[in-house]
């Protein structure tokens, strides 16, 4: 019976849960977020499987770029990843992925960039549980105002990646 592969890891300072799903990553995020269960509940259901704590490759190759990612020695990730979610949850997550290093959006730009212009609290929700923190780029979405919004590591955190991403330039 296939599972989950979930295992936890410490990077610097910073406590994640990886977890693959027939060798393609599905879930990186923080440890201690609260949606954490709820994401790993949305994630068995869907692919109708479970989770058990075991290595694997695929997660200990996303904790390496991740890593490298908060060293400042990496700006883009090669892993294959499994987006687990609605359609309009799956639309968002892949516009995500297209916002280049060291750039923002705000959710309304987000909204429009996928026709869904009145969609921004939708937006944001999605945003919101997204399982694969850092890889697909959630903290680059900032309000229409140019603050800092919402962030599941916290907003003291998306502020440093997104100064790290800027001071590579």
């Amino acid at each position: 019976m296939p599972y989950i592969e979930k295992e936890f890891f410490k990077i610097g300072s910073y406590h994640f849960v990886a977890a693959s799903y027939q060798q393609q990553l599905c879930m990186f995020d923080y440890q201690y977020r609260k949606q954490g269960a709820q994401i790993e509940g949305r994630l068995q259901q869907q692919l109708g499987v479970s989770v058990r704590e075991h290595s694997c490759d695929t997660n200990r190759q996303g904790a390496q770029q991740v890593e490298q990612y908060l060293l400042g020695q990496r700006q883009q990730f090669d892993l294959p990843l499994l987006l687990v979610g609605t359609s309009f949850q799956k639309l968002v997550w892949q516009q995500l992925l297209q916002i280049p290093y060291g750039k923002t959006t705000s959710y309304a730009q987000l909204a429009d960039a996928i026709g869904e212009s009145k969609a921004i609290r939708a937006v944001g929700a999605a945003n919101g549980a997204n399982a694969l923190a850092i890889i697909v780029p959630c903290h680059r979405v900032i309000a229409s105002d140019g603050n800092l919004t919402g962030y599941a590591g916290g907003l003291a955190l998306k502020k440093k990646l997104l100064k790290l991403e800027t001071s590579m330039f």
